[in-house]
């Protein structure tokens, strides 16, 4: 059995010298010191803030209409309380107060382009991590979105 310890120590070294060359301080060539994640993104400061999809500028937003929050409840019931509460984690975020952490054109763009949110945006990456999920697209229309958001406002003011 002795005979074999040389060459099962040769074995050895030669697989873990390349782990440690691998593991090595010094820095490769071949990377790059990186920018902020933000600023590859390539995203304007507007997306940033309000998310990347059909919606590119403010929304204007006034008191609060009863035949949009209706029409915004319909859809939110069909659509969206199937993966959202209120409040508390679901399949997705809690909704309840969703406009206190995120502006209304956000909340928009997700619903209208969840998918290039997840893909491109900062948050919605770090919201894909956290749920490990990706938001379907509902077919929801920008008027049916600017409706949940509506709908959304209106819990929010009754609730909070």
């Amino acid at each position: 059995m002795n005979t074999y310890k040389p060459i099962l120590t040769s074995i050895a070294l030669f697989l873990l010298i390349p782990l440690f060359y691998a593991c090595g301080g010094e820095e490769s060539s071949d990377r790059q010191t990186s920018q902020p994640e933000v600023e590859e993104a390539g995203l304007s400061d507007f997306e940033l803030e309000h998310g990347i999809g059909p919606v590119t500028e403010p929304v204007e937003i006034g008191e609060i209409d009863p035949d949009l929050v209706t029409k915004g409840r319909n859809i939110y019931e069909m659509k969206c309380e199937m993966c959202h509460n209120y409040q508390g984690r679901m399949v997705g975020p809690e909704l309840g107060n969703v406009l206190e952490r995120r502006s209304p054109e956000f909340v928009m763009n997700f619903i209208l382009n969840p998918g290039g949110m997840t893909r491109d945006h900062p948050v919605g990456q770090e919201l894909l991590r956290e749920y490990m999920t990706v938001m379907p697209f509902q077919n929801v229309q920008r008027d049916e979105a600017r409706a949940i958001v509506e709908y959304l406002r209106f819990y929010y003011e009754e609730n909070y």
